[in-house]
């Protein structure tokens, strides 16, 4: 099947930008960022630069220390492009010859990303030691055409970050011409790296150099099978090179093909570089591509583990949210409002809602009915004892409930502290180790303390909710407009009658209501009993009498409102204990839970999925 490279291109690099923005919600997860895992290097080092860069085959020269892997090089690139010496030299940057008519160092750079490029002007320029990744390059007059030729740093070297550098090398190259030696075939560090290659699908073309062609003719078919079985390599090409430290030194060393196996005799010596530059070049990279590809989708260590485990981790979060929210205001039985107060609040609605003509009316007799009703609750007051003023004792209320909620909040977070996940538990030692809880309970009393009895807020919230049941309730509203339209032209009589029969001093009426519906006509208390919900003595039967959907109407409204300001107490102690308590804790794992529902997740999982169905 033809390969459609052009939309292979397209989904890497998507690829590699939804994984540029997802890795900071993976890092907020405490998920290990991808940067130093195989998958990514390889996306990172190969797969990403090299679909935008001029095609080139990369072959790497690469082993072990004190090998000849510098003498190679140079014999390959037909000039002494390395330092080479008896007493191991060490390559301690990489080296690239590059084709006559190869003078892009833009692309150069894309190929090999992590590098600091640099021009080459003598051979002892990679043995500068340095923290820097730098990579020294010019053009050789013998490289073949489309084909970069590199030395590369020792694999096994005492310095890690020669380590480091190879790896990178390794993960750019198309072929890998691996140089080793009796002593360096099954050295542990040698076949790590490649192992790698090989699980990779890298060409790897063996050189088994320093060897004595009579007397280590028997041996090198078995440390070919020995590295082929540790590594999972099949080489390509197997050559041998006879030990010769002048040939080395005047790049006169001759390569012997012996087969893939290593058992065929010894050839003619042949040329390399001829090999090299007759490499099928599309096959190779196809395949290079193709394996470095399988790493990166490979859904036990590559990009869809990766995405798992950061599913995974949000699935912690959401737990962690879970047992925070389980502790939240919600368990906490908040004191309703008293309805006093929202009686109150209604009366200032509909109030206004009244004619001109009506309201007049209504203020003056119920000046005259406050004056009228005065020497009524002294009496009151003398028999059952002083006013209790129904704030007060609300907001009494209001704190044990803030105390129970505390109190319930921090006897959870410990036992999460104790028995909670991986996620919550470090979290919660750092937010615990120094709190105290009379000093928190100290300050949020405080804070409640500062509040209002009813805030600007919850009057536009209260005064939205009585509109909208007015405008869901027409009937209602004319019923009351009427009914408020005959007390104010009866107002006069029934104030007097009501005074003199005592109806205000019933129980009924001073339990649910006590002075603050003192002074009112029948038509008043009905008015306010249908909205409010309250009991009143003459209010009930005339409401009864003529509309019993008004008031239980008015009923759901008035527990609706009772309802909505509890909820608006709770949420400003879950704010205040979430900003103050739990420095937006909550917040986090929240949001660290949404992760795997974001675009660049999605995105990042769409673009692997795209990679998979398509044919490379």
């Amino acid at each position: 099947m033809a390969v459609d490279f052009h939309a292979w291109a397209a989904q890497v690099k998507r690829l590699a930008h939804a994984l540029a923005d997802l890795e900071p919600a993976a890092a907020r997860l405490a998920v290990e960022l991808a940067a130093g895992e195989e998958w990514h290097e390889l996306l990172a080092h190969k797969l990403l630069p090299q679909v935008e860069a001029r095609p080139v085959l990369v072959v790497a020269i690469v082993g072990g220390t004190n090998i000849g892997k510098s003498a190679i090089f140079n014999q390959l690139a037909g000039e002494v492009a390395s330092a080479t010496s008896p007493l191991a030299a060490g390559t301690r940057h990489p080296v690239c010859l590059v084709p006559s008519d190869f003078d892009d160092e833009a692309a150069l750079a894309r190929i090999f990303t992590g590098f600091d490029l640099r021009r080459w002007h003598s051979p002892d320029d990679p043995l500068t030691d340095s923290a820097e990744h730098r990579l020294f390059w010019r053009a050789g007059a013998n490289v073949p055409p489309r084909l970069l030729l590199l030395d590369t740093p020792d694999i096994d070297s005492d310095a890690q970050v020669n380590w480091q550098r190879a790896d990178t090398i390794r993960q750019a190259a198309d072929v890998l011409v691996a140089v080793l030696t009796q002593q360096k075939y099954n050295d542990a560090a040698v076949k790590q790296f490649f192992r790698k290659a090989a699980d990779a699908d890298k060409p790897i073309i063996v050189l088994f150099n320093q060897c004595d062609l009579d007397a280590d003719r028997e041996f090198w078919p078995l440390w070919l099978a020995t590295f082929a079985d540790e590594t999972g390599a099949r080489p390509d090409l197997v050559y041998v090179i006879p030990f010769d430290r002048r040939g080395a030194n005047e790049l006169g060393l001759s390569f012997h093909a012996v087969g893939p196996t290593g058992r065929q005799p010894p050839a003619e010596t042949s040329s390399l570089r001829d090999e090299l530059a007759a490499l099928h070049f599309e096959r190779i990279k196809i395949r290079t591509f193709r394996g470095a590809l399988e790493r990166v989708l490979d859904p036990r260590v590559g990009a869809p583990a990766w995405l798992a485990r950061i599913r995974a981790r949000a699935g912690e979060f959401a737990a962690a949210a879970q047992s925070l929210s389980a502790a939240e205001m919600a368990r906490v039985h908040w004191p309703v409002v008293p309805p006093q107060v929202l009686v109150g609040e209604i009366r200032d609605w509909w109030d206004a809602r009244r004619s001109p003509w009506s309201r007049g009316i209504h203020g003056v007799y119920r000046a005259i009915g406050t004056g009228a009703s005065r020497p009524i609750r002294a009496a009151w007051h003398a028999i059952s004892g002083p006013p209790v003023d129904p704030l007060a004792t609300f907001r009494a209320r209001e704190r044990e409930a803030i105390v129970e909620a505390v109190e319930k909040l921090l006897d959870e977070l410990d036992r999460l502290r104790r028995v909670g996940n991986e996620t919550l538990r470090p979290r919660l030692e750092s937010l615990l180790s120094g709190a105290s809880r009379t000093a928190l309970l100290s300050r949020v009393l405080a804070a409640h303390e500062r509040l209002p009895a009813l805030d600007d807020d919850y009057r536009a919230t209260l005064r939205a909710e009585l509109e909208r049941w007015g405008t869901e309730n027409p009937r209602a509203i004319s019923f009351l407009r009427s009914l408020d339209h005959a007390a104010a032209v009866a107002r006069p009589a029934i104030t007097v009658v009501l005074l003199v029969t005592g109806t205000f001093v019933g129980t009924e009426v001073v339990g649910q209501t006590a002075v603050h519906l003192a002074g009112h006509t029948a038509g008043n208390l009905a008015a306010e009993a249908a909205i409010a919900g309250g009991i009143t003595v003459g209010g009930e039967a005339v409401v009864t009498a003529t509309g019993e959907g008004v008031k239980q109407a008015g009923v759901r409204l008035f527990r609706r409102l009772q309802t909505r300001y509890a909820e608006s107490r709770a949420s400003w102690l879950a704010g205040w204990l979430d900003r103050e308590l739990l420095g937006g804790l909550l917040t986090e794992l929240r949001a660290g839970a949404e992760v795997p529902r974001s675009p660049a997740f999605t995105e990042m999982a769409a673009a692997v999925a795209a990679l998979r169905a398509t044919q490379v």
